[in-house]
């Protein structure tokens, strides 16, 4: 059986309120799974699809807010939309601050939670899209040659050909080669896209940071 097009995870305790939900969002054509604890769903098998998560806060054994901490330090980048009957403002604070994509109150409309659903699968797929990104262009930058990467980080940078030259101790016209080489490989069109690109893969170790794209 394929994986879906995207999926939303729905844990509460509540048997009515997980079938209430699942049938809402059916509705509307979403996939649906649904589970009575957080321990439930963490033991689960989730495809790498857009998926977004519908939270209880009150939970038995594990909490919803232990649960999105959990998440969090496993770098689960899941979204995250509380629903409780029990919420309070430093509540919704702590769940917000931590990045959940909304807090719903029991009771809450339909249509509100609807939209956070649908915002929090599109905030992941985006996600996920930019991850695929990064990871294609460094795996296009492990291809470069040492030196390669060292002439990347300075055109980045904005030092032109003969200052490139002077630090790395080479000739203009082979720094003109790397440089050429380094577009190339990396799918570079033009200065600005070679600064972008070493935005999103340069080494976090590496002080040298690019320059500002126009």
């Amino acid at each position: 059986m394929s994986d879906p097009d995207s999926l939303v995870y729905i844990v509460d305790d509540d048997l009515s309120v997980r079938d209430a939900l699942r049938n809402l969002l059916r509705s509307v054509g979403l996939e649906v799974r649904t589970f009575a604890a957080a321990q439930e769903f963490l033991s689960s098998p989730r495809p790498e699809v857009p998926a977004c998560l519908v939270l209880d806060v009150r939970l038995p054994g594990l909490s919803g807010l232990d649960l999105q901490r959990e998440l969090a330090e496993a770098r689960s980048e899941v979204p995250i939309i509380f629903i409780t009957g029990h919420g309070d403002i430093p509540m919704s604070v702590r769940a917000m601050k931590a990045g959940a994509v909304e807090f719903l109150t029991k009771p809450f409309r339909d249509q509100d939670l609807l939209d956070a659903v649908q915002q929090a699968i599109e905030r992941d797929r985006a996600a996920r899209r930019e991850r695929a990104e990064v990871a294609e262009l460094r795996a296009r930058y492990d291809s470069l040659t040492p030196r390669e990467r060292e002439v990347m980080m300075l055109v980045a940078r904005g030092l032109a050909n003969k200052q490139i030259a002077g630090d790395l101790g080479i000739s203009e016209p082979t720094v003109k080669l790397h440089r050429g080489r380094v577009m190339h490989k990396l799918g570079a069109q033009s200065l600005a896209d070679l600064i972008h690109i070493a935005e999103k893969i340069a080494p976090p170790d590496n002080d040298q940071r690019p320059a500002q794209a126009p």
